[in-house]
């Protein structure tokens, strides 16, 4: 476990464990903000597709990844706003440090079912407009593009910051 109320080596902020446990929670919550309502507008969006006209023409395959995407779409909204509720149950608690590694915790996880719900919708719009083939071959790129923006480039940078130090 690591000690909270060290400073990072390159960090001059002269701030308290608790001061740095404010600021952690309120840039995650700023984060959060620009997720949240792309992800609710998202997932209301899946929600009325089953009451379109052409809904019961899609094929069984289809009707399964559409499922797919609106159990995803709710995963990530019940993540991504997560950390509001958590923070109402804690309000007062002093809980802070929990507070923001659980809720950094729902954000990554969340982060990770925004990119597989994007995946899974693009496969079902392609699949449906161009075929399965396409549709395979566009989700497989869009993960690859979320894993190397999400998950590759910060891990370029965490790494040339270790070796520029």
């Amino acid at each position: 476990m690591t000690d909270d109320s060290a400073p990072h080596p390159t960090d001059d902020r002269a701030e308290s464990r608790d001061e740095r446990m404010d600021r952690n929670f309120v840039e995650l919550l700023q984060e959060l903000r620009v997720l949240q309502t792309g992800t609710q507008i998202l997932a209301g969006f899946l929600m009325t597709l089953p009451f379109q006209a052409r809904f019961p023409e899609l094929s069984d395959y289809h009707r399964w990844l559409f499922l797919v995407a609106i159990v995803l779409a709710f995963l990530t909204t019940v993540l991504l706003v997560g950390p509001v509720s958590v923070h109402r149950a804690l309000f007062r608690q002093h809980l802070k440090a929990e507070l923001v590694q659980a809720s950094h915790v729902m954000a990554r996880i969340g982060l990770l079912t925004l990119g597989l719900t994007m995946a899974t919708v693009l496969t079902l719009i392609f699949s449906v407009v161009l075929g399965v083939t396409a549709g395979y071959v566009v989700g497989g790129a869009a993960v690859v593009v979320f894993a190397a923006v999400w998950w590759g480039l910060p891990h370029l940078l965490r790494n040339g910051a270790r070796e520029a130090t």
